[in-house]
């Protein structure tokens, strides 16, 4: 008798934990991962969660990269004096139209320096997607904008995936975001492979407490907020004395203040820094 009430207990409780196991799996553990994706919480796995950006649209309205969660998100960095944007944006108006309904979205994000021209532009481009005006803090989160096009493709968690910079083939995006848009709101694409190879340690993103640090007048887009008065001297003194090698004849220091987005210097200036942190540590 007793046998049989032990039994009799241990498949209760086997009935319980199975149960148990199946409602975290049908109902508890979508809902947490829906709510971990919603609040920014899944910031880990292969591919950089896209920085968070609110940009100010052509028209007065605002562009936000939170309003695009759970699309597959084209973000263009471009100009309209720049002849190879200008190539490929009548392609990118077709991967509006032709992916739009399936979840695809773009946004441009302009370096024009001021709305007028680029209200043109969208006008006789027929444009059909928002563009906005850069600003210097995007710029950073994304790893500084050298050169244009730089585009970025974001799935549908939230990642990039891809970064192209210069002309690309519209088939090349096309095929990128057929692969993004086949994937589940929430979850990373680990097996996604850009058409065109690149590593994703190519793809620099930055945090805005870094982009804040990187703001200072001393060596302007690299943090030194580690060092101490007289090493940031010495940083100083060392990129005075060496030659930029992006080919701008100037110092490396010389090229950090007028040129903050010459990733040349920026990696010199990142490495004494390295180097002088390492020193004190």
């Amino acid at each position: 008798m007793n046998n049989g009430k032990i039994l009799l207990g241990a498949f209760l409780a086997l009935m319980l934990a199975v149960g148990v196991y199946f409602i975290n799996r049908k109902w508890i553990a979508p809902i947490t991962m829906r709510q971990a994706h919603a609040d920014g919480i899944n910031a880990g796995g292969n591919h950089p969660m896209a920085p968070d950006f609110s940009l100010t649209g052509i028209n007065g309205e605002k562009v936000n990269l939170a309003d695009y969660r759970g699309k597959v998100l084209m973000v263009d960095f471009w100009a309209t004096w720049c002849g190879p944007c200008r190539v490929e944006i009548p392609g990118f108006v077709e991967l509006e139209n032709r992916y739009r309904d399936q979840g695809f979205a773009i946004v441009g994000i302009s370096k024009d320096d001021g709305p007028d021209v680029v209200r043109d532009f969208y006008k006789e481009f027929k444009m059909n997607y928002p563009v906005a005006l850069a600003n210097d803090d995007v710029d950073q989160l994304y790893g500084g904008i050298i050169g244009l096009p730089t585009t970025f493709l974001i799935g549908r968690d939230g990642r990039i995936y891809a970064k192209h910079t210069g002309t690309t083939d519209i088939s090349v995006f096309e095929q990128e975001i057929k692969t993004l848009l086949a994937a589940k709101p929430g979850t990373e694409v680990a097996s996604f492979k850009p058409v065109v190879a690149r590593s994703i340690d190519d793809i620099e993103v930055e945090t805005p407490e870094q982009v804040k640090a990187e703001n200072n007048p001393d060596v302007p887009g690299v943090d030194i907020s580690g060092l101490t008065a007289p090493q940031i001297t010495r940083l100083k003194a060392q990129l005075k004395s060496q030659p930029c090698t992006c080919g701008c004849n100037m110092s490396a220091l010389d090229c950090r203040h007028k040129d903050p987005g010459c990733s040349v210097s920026k990696k010199m200036a990142k490495d004494q820094v390295g180097k002088l942190l390492k020193k004190s540590a």
